[in-house]
């Protein structure tokens, strides 16, 4: 699993004007899966974003996580995280998982980072959608999960 981390002041996104999530202070993730992926990865990565010191403290250092500033996490699926653009003009996705596997895990994942307690607001799996953000910094992180890391590539 691949995740995109962006710090916002605020997010939403919307598939056909409507918005199906918005938060204010938080997470924006986009979150990219592997056919691969198990929910130990997906445990991992619930567990390393929602413990994920990239907020500022008192002295602006950035020492506090989502969960110690009391935000919110925006989770929107995207496959392109995987792309592979070694070789040629046109992306290859052949890492990436397919539809039906991605959206399983994209439900497990959503599941798992809800049962922290932290608010989650989502996009629609699957769909075309607009994302809005102010990114706070700008502070934008990759995060590999383990088994991500190890593939080799």
């Amino acid at each position: 699993m691949k995740a995109l981390v962006q710090r916002v002041s605020e997010a939403d996104v919307s598939a056909d004007g409507v918005i199906s999530g918005k938060i204010g202070r938080g997470l924006l993730v986009f979150a990219g899966f592997r056919r691969e992926d198990t929910p130990e990865e997906l445990q991992w990565m619930t567990e390393k974003l929602t413990g994920l010191r990239i907020f500022p403290d008192d002295s602006s250092n950035m020492n506090r996580s989502v969960r110690d500033i009391s935000g919110e996490i925006l989770v929107v699926s995207q496959f392109t995280l995987h792309a592979d653009t070694r070789k040629g003009k046109r992306p290859s996705f052949v890492k990436a998982a397919d539809f039906e596997t991605a959206g399983i895990l994209y439900r497990l994942f959503i599941q798992m980072v809800r049962e922290t307690g932290i608010p989650v607001a989502e996009g629609i799996f699957g769909a075309h959608m607009d994302v809005r953000l102010i990114n706070d910094g700008p502070v934008t992180v990759m995060v590999d999960s383990p088994l991500e890391s190890t593939v080799a590539r």
